[in-house]
């Protein structure tokens, strides 16, 4: 358990790499199993909307922010990727969402 930290570290900045050629904003995280990702850039969809079209179209799987909220923030962009996935499905995961 006490590598678990450096083990999750790798996996997160691994991650960030495969996505730094995508027009996703990733800001910084630390102490959890989510990337952030601004797709402000790429699409002016709800949240929800965009995770559902992300997961039908691009067949990879996010999760909205606002369901966390009570009142969402006017505006916000953000979703989340879980990064604590196999190398291969955070490979595929990449190849898919660079075409977006």
């Amino acid at each position: 358990y006490l590598e678990l930290p450096a083990f999750y570290q790798a996996k997160r900045d691994r991650f960030g790499e495969l996505l730094a050629d995508t027009r996703f904003a990733l800001p910084s995280v630390q102490g959890a199993y989510f990337q952030l990702a601004d797709y402000s850039a790429i699409s002016d969809m709800d949240d929800l909307s965009f995770c559902r079209w992300l997961t039908i179209e691009k067949r990879v799987a996010a999760i909205p922010l606002s369901p966390f909220y009570e009142i969402p923030p006017a505006g916000q962009r953000l979703i989340r990727f879980c990064f604590a996935k196999s190398d291969a499905t955070q490979l595929a995961a990449a190849e898919r969402l660079r075409g977006v």
